[in-house]
């Protein structure tokens, strides 16, 4: 089949066809990042804002799973009681949430 033969029936291979294969894809990748990458964003931002508000007396749980008081508030680090004078030394970033009160 010629060229003339191609264009009657409608089948370039133009612009136009390589926009329409590449739709779906760009429409996937939106939405990917309204269902997944926007939302793990601002869950970000808000343990990055929790973690950077500690304070001393703050009843936390770490990544591990202990419950401790904040008893002191370094740069790095945060120093945790845990038991009866047990005292633990843990980085900022290990801490998941703050626990309420119970």
């Amino acid at each position: 089949m010629n060229a003339i033969a191609w264009a009657a029936n409608g089948q370039t291979g133009g612009a136009g066809g390589m926009i329409g294969s590449l739709m779906p894809l760009v429409l996937i990748f939106v939405i990917f990042y309204f269902l997944l990458i926007l939302p793990q964003r601002k869950k970000q931002k808000e343990h990055r804002q929790m973690v950077e508000s500690l304070k001393k007396g703050d009843k936390i749980i770490t990544t591990g799973g202990i419950y401790g008081t904040v008893t002191n508030v370094k740069k790095n680090y945060l120093e945790i009681e845990v038991e009866d004078k047990v005292k633990l030394r843990v980085q900022r970033g290990a801490v998941t949430r703050l626990r309420g009160e119970e």
